[in-house]
Parts: C-alpha cells; sequence; structure tokens
C-alpha cells in the first residue's frame, strides 16, 4: 500500500492524470483486446500515471511487472471458466487500485470488470472500451447481463471502434447517446520498421504459388473451416497459412486431409510478433472469414492493409467489413458462403493490378484513418472529459 500511495503522491506532484486500465489479459498475451490495452498504456506513458490490472490467464499467484515501462498487476487466479477468469483477489484489487485513479477505462466483455466496479463504490470516471458482445456463452449471460447492465448505465462514456458495434448490439441500444466512435488504430512506422523476410515464400511447396494468410485464433467464430472448405474450391495456384492455435486446431488439420488439400495448407503455430509482422509484409491476400458477431473490427486487417495487402472479410453487422471497404481496398463475401469467398480468392489471386489497386488504397485508408496517433489523441479527450485533468495536454 505504501507503494500505491507513494506513487500517488507523485502523480499529484507533478500534476499528471491517473489512469486505470484494465481488461481480461495483457501483454504478451496476443489478441486484438490485448493490443488495444497495450497501446493505450504505452501511447499514455509519460503524459499520464498509468496502471493497468489484468487476472493471470491460469493458476497462479498475484503477479506484479513492468512491461515496456508501464506497471501491470495481475492477480492471482484459479484459471478460467467460460473465456474469464476465476478471481476473486480481482474485486480486491480493483477497488484498491481504482480508488487512486482519476478514470478507469475497462475493456469488455469482462464480466468480472463490470461486477469489480460495481461493487467497488467508485465515485471518479468510468469509460467502457466495448469491443463485443458476448454471443456464444449462453449461460454466463444469464447471468452477466443485469450485472452489464447496470455498468453501462453507471458508464460516463462508451467507446466503439465503429458504427457497426453500435447498430449490432442490442445491449448499447439504450445507451446510444454514451457512444464515442474511436476507430483500433496501429503505427505505420513500427510497421515499416520491421524487416522484410521470406517468412512464407520460404515454406512455399510451389514458389510460383500465391500466399493467402490467414492470422487468429482457431476457435468457431473466425471460419477457418469455410476458410478450408473455400480452398479447396480454388482454382488458382495458390498456399494457404494459417498462423495461430487454438481448440480446433487438430480438427481443422484432419478436415484439410479430408479435403485433400493438407499438402498445400500451412499451420504455423503460434508466431510471435516480428515473424507475424513479416507475414503480413509476404503474402499476397489477407483473409478474414469470420462467421459470427464476436469478431466486431478484426484489427489484423489494418496489419495487412498497412503493408498494402488486399483484405477479404465477411459482410458481418458488425465493423469488420467497415474496416477494409468492398470494392475498395479488398473485397467482402457473406459469412459460412464457401463458395463465395473462393471466388472471392480466385478474382484476387488471378487479377495482378487489382490486388495492386486494392493495396494501394488499404494503405492510403490506414495512414488517413487508422493511425495511432489520432486515435489516442481521440481516446485521450473521453478518458479525461468531466475530470481534474480534462485540459491536461495529449502533447507532452
Amino acid at each position: 500500500m505504501k507503494q500505491h500511495t507513494k506513487q500517488n503522491e507523485n502523480c499529484r506532484r507533478n500534476n499528471k492524470p491517473r489512469i486505470l486500465v484494465t481488461g481480461k489479459a495483457y501483454a504478451p498475451h496476443i489478441g486484438g483486446i490485448e493490443t488495444v490495452m497495450q497501446q493505450v498504456a504505452e501511447g499514455f506513458r509519460g503524459k499520464a500515471c498509468v496502471s493497468v490490472l489484468t487476472c493471470r490467464d491460469n493458476f497462479g499467484m498475484a503477479q506484479k511487472e513492468r512491461i515496456q515501462n508501464v506497471r501491470v498487476y495481475r492477480s492471482g487466479s484459479l484459471g478460467t471458466f467460460a473465456s474469464c477468469p476465476l478471481s476473486l483477489p480481482y474485486l480486491a484489487d480493483f477497488r484498491r487500485k481504482v480508488m487512486l485513479a482519476d478514470v478507469v477505462e475497462l475493456h469488455l466483455p469482462f464480466p468480472l470488470a463490470d461486477l469489480a466496479c460495481i461493487l467497488s463504490g467508485y465515485k471518479g470516471r468510468v469509460v467502457v472500451a466495448w469491443h463485443s458482445d458476448v454471443v456464444r456463452q449462453k449461460t454466463l449471460l444469464r447471468f452477466y447481463k443485469p450485472i452489464m447492465k447496470k455498468l453501462l448505465k453507471r458508464a460516463d462514456a462508451i467507446i466503439v471502434a465503429t458504427q457497426g458495434h453500435i447498430d449490432s448490439s442490442p445491449y448499447l441500444q439504450p445507451y446510444r447517446d454514451k457512444c464515442v466512435i474511436i476507430p483500433y488504430g496501429i503505427s505505420a512506422a513500427e510497421y515499416d520498421a520491421v524487416p522484410k523476410m521470406p517468412v512464407l515464400t520460404s515454406k512455399l511447396h510451389d514458389k510460383d504459388a500465391k500466399k493467402i494468410l490467414f492470422t487468429g485464433r482457431l476457435v468457431y467464430y473466425k471460419g477457418v473451416d469455410v476458410l478450408l472448405e473455400a480452398f479447396a474450391k480454388v482454382k488458382e495456384n495458390s498456399e494457404l497459412f494459417l498462423a495461430g492455435t487454438g481448440v480446433l486446431e487438430t480438427e481443422l488439420q484432419a478436415r484439410a486431409e479430408e479435403l485433400g488439400i493438407a499438402e498445400c495448407v500451412h499451420f504455423l503455430g503460434k508466431r510471435m510478433t516480428p515473424e507475424l509482422r513479416a507475414a503480413f509484409a509476404d503474402c499476397d491476400i489477407f483473409v478474414l472469414p469470420s462467421v459470427a458477431n464476436s469478431e466486431a473490427f478484426g484489427i489484423v486487417q489494418l496489419e495487412a492493409m498497412v503493408y498494402g495487402k488486399p483484405v477479404i472479410n465477411t459482410s458481418l453487422p458488425t465493423g469488420v467489413p467497415l474496416v477494409s471497404l468492398d470494392g475498395e481496398t479488398g473485397l467482402t463475401v457473406p459469412p459460412s458462403d464457401a463458395d463465395a469467398l473462393a471466388a472471392a480468392m480466385d478474382k484476387l489471386l488471378s487479377d495482378d493490378i487489382l490486388r495492386r489497386q486494392y493495396g494501394e488504397a488499404a494503405r492510403k485508408r490506414v495512414l488517413e484513418t487508422f493511425e495511432i496517433e489520432q486515435v489516442l489523441r481521440k481516446t485521450w479527450d473521453v478518458l479525461l472529459k468531466d475530470t481534474r485533468q480534462q485540459d491536461a495536454p495529449y502533447d507532452i
């Protein structure tokens, strides 16, 4: 407690805003929400006193560490249930830390954070970063919904990445007036600085084949099963690369064997960030074949687009098709439609000029709309609005 008191005094003495960022997991855990949390925490360090509160994603005691000069506290956990950490200590840790904050940003869905905020009695500014609805965990949702509604009512602002997040969510409808649209972002300079490596080309069986890339967890809503069905129908000379792991990995490998495409499908497993970025730079097209609303944005689209790669995505009612635009930066097909997906892949694989045209437009769209500095500036203004620090400068 003495350490927290000292940190609090230093923040007040330096007149810096105190921001608590909390969510289910944090780096080095890889995922879209974790990426956004890390961007906020690292983007505001130096400008504010930022701390991160999360949970261990497996059995373990509490853990303190510094990641890229950001204080990260992981509450002890008994493991997970329905993708949610089982961590009673998190409730007490949240209350202790939030009382020293000018504002707390909760990255949802994370039911434990909703409950912790409500029970804490915190009177300061509460900002919800709404990444997606809870879609599949029906049993959990039955208990979670009343808590979620209470938190949304309590929240001072709700950040969403696209209009699609609002329009597709029945839970956000009553709180549309609180919603602020701030897209996710990336730093083009960081991606440009990664050395170009033929991480996919070196694995090709046929060196003349075009390279199709998917990255993400191998779980139901990503639609990789549909991607395999579609790839089996593709006529153009190509090979498919799947970067990621998940509960469906063994099943998907077996399906590739059944379809007779195993030799042309590369399961890359988990890859570290430099390798992933090199893979984006080395592919010819990127495919995000998601089939459920759990996919609310798809930051991986931006990672491909910043390297000038065309994207094939699906017409979910979320923000997914609002990131890469159909007929402008890539193609959009109906979810779960293997025939349409195969036709889209063939169209891009067979037309070098169209791929280049879409790719150039994709890169331009990232620089104009999704550059991280624009995103962080807007987030800073929302977080500090109506606090004693609302006039704190972003440019320090």
